[in-house]
This record gives structure tokens, sequence and C-alpha cells, in this order.
């Protein structure tokens, strides 16, 4: 993919925060290869290299963890990814670290264990969030109406991030059924938390502001998507 066919919104609430790393890493994009428009926008704790610098049968994690280089495509998704290892250095470093010892213990097989599992879902497709008690208890509850609704004033002192690469790659085509998973687990990313799944799903369109369709109280009544906690145990 070049740089130019990548349309990245920055004013859209799930962009916005990324725009002052995002924009001028895509403006090197469109001269250089993206691990070098990467490599010149910020420091980082890993350096980018092409795609091809990875050994044919190392795992990509281990590989990150043992050289401290992340191999990286051309695409939006490797975009994003690289916009989150600037943006989130600590983060993404803490995770690399439970992959890599996790493929250390246990090597690679057809199913990735419930840390490395938990790592990747929050990984491609995590969210943080800064709100008032109330709102953590509604999102908790999968009380959609009482979040979304009747608690709606509040979300004007909250805050979502969106961490996952996956997740930001989607939002280039947003759409009512895409579904962030909440860190709930702390401070810190332990394997013992991230076994327990701290996550709470949360439809990011729900959230105020970020689509103009869900300012009608019909918005919620969707089932696919606004799924109640019964549902999802069933």
């Amino acid at each position: 993919m070049e740089a130019g066919r990548l349309n990245v919104d920055w004013a859209a609430p799930w962009f916005a925060p990324w725009r002052a790393t995002g924009e001028p890493v895509l403006a090197a994009w469109s001269t250089q290869a993206l691990h070098d428009a990467l490599n010149g926008a910020s420091k980082a704790p890993v350096r980018f290299v092409a795609q091809t610098s990875l050994p044919p049968g190392e795992p990509y994690e281990s590989f990150i963890f043992r050289t401290r280089t992340c191999p990286t495509r051309g695409n939006a998704h490797d975009f994003f990814n690289g916009l989150a290892w600037i943006a989130f250095p600590g983060e993404k470093a803490s995770l690399n670290e439970l992959q890599a010892a996790e493929i250390a213990r246990d090597g690679i097989a057809s199913a990735r264990g419930p840390v490395r599992d938990a790592v990747t879902v929050f990984d491609e497709n995590g969210a943080f969030l800064d709100a008032p008690a109330v709102l953590w208890d509604a999102l908790r509850a999968r009380d959609w109406k009482r979040l979304f609704v009747e608690l709606r004033p509040l979300w004007n002192g909250a805050t979502v991030t969106i961490f996952g690469h996956a997740m930001l790659e989607k939002l280039l085509s947003p759409r009512k059924d895409l579904t962030a998973h909440i860190w709930c687990g702390g401070p810190a990313f332990t394997r013992e938390g991230l076994a327990a799944k701290p996550f709470a799903p949360l439809p990011l369109m729900g959230i105020p502001g970020w689509c103009q369709g869900n300012e009608g109280v019909s918005f919620y009544d969707d089932p696919l998507v606004f799924r109640s906690r019964i549902k999802e145990l069933g």
C-alpha cells in the first residue's frame, strides 16, 4: 500500500488522539518506506525494519524481543502498529515480553494458550477507558441503555483511547458493530491478570459523539451489537 492511498480522518474522535504522532509519519511515508518513516518520527523501544528482516521460522514476537526490532510491511495494519509502539512504548514492550516468554516456555502450538490469546486480543483490538466509576459499573453490567442514554452527560468527562492497531485499521471504515476490548486489569499487564481475560466489550459507535446516529435511543435496540451479559454467556 502507498501512503497516499491511506485516507485517515484525523478529526474523527478515534483518530484525534493519534494525530500528532500519525500525521507526520503518514507524510513521511509518501516519500520513503514505512519503517523509515516510523523510525524518523520519534524514539520507540524498538527500531522498525523491513519485513524481510524476519528470519524464516522465527516467531514474530520472539524476534522483536530478541532484536528490539519490529518487522514492518507497507500497509495500514503495520502503520497503526508502529504508531502504537511510539505512543505506548511501555505497554507494547510489556505485551511483547509476555508473548516472548510464553513462546519460550511452550513453543508455537495450534492454540496460543490463555496468556498469548489475551495479549493478542488486546494488542489487536484493545482500548483504554478513563471514566467516572458509575460508567464503569454500567459497562461491566452490559447495561447499554444506562451507559449510553441515562448516563450520557457523564461521557463529557470520559475518554476512550484505542490501543489495538487492528481496531484502528478497522476504524478507517467505521461500522456499527465494531467492539473494542476495554482493559479492566489494573495498572500493569501481568501473566496471571491476562490469563483471566480482564476485558469488557465496548461497542464503539455507541459512544456519544462517535456516531451521529446514536443520538436516538432506538440506536441501542440492536441486540446483535448491544448484547446482554446473559446472551454473551449463553
